[in-house]
């Protein structure tokens, strides 16, 4: 069990990037700048994660933040993988 450790703060900030990223669909922002968008999610997110989770795999903030951005940049992956999973057009 200890294997699974500090992945549930990671899976968190990767979820709201996640969402966050589909929200900005609705915006007149373009599709290139989701990315960013949900890296910066990410970042931002990496200082508090350290902060309010006991098994946030950061014990200071530059890496708190880069776990953060990281994470975020995962919540884009995971976008493509269903995107090209499900046959889905870009929108």
């Amino acid at each position: 069990m200890e294997q699974w450790m500090g992945t549930t703060g990671v899976m968190a900030i990767t979820a709201v990037a996640y969402l966050a990223g589909e929200a900005a669909k609705l915006t007149p922002l373009a599709n290139r700048y989701i990315p960013v968008l949900c890296m910066a999610v990410g970042g931002l997110l990496g200082i508090p994660a350290m902060h309010l989770l006991a098994d946030y795999p950061a014990a200071d903030p530059l890496t708190a933040v880069a776990v953060g951005i990281v994470s975020g940049w995962a919540a884009t992956g995971l976008h493509q993988t269903l995107k090209q999973m499900t046959g889905g057009e870009e929108g």
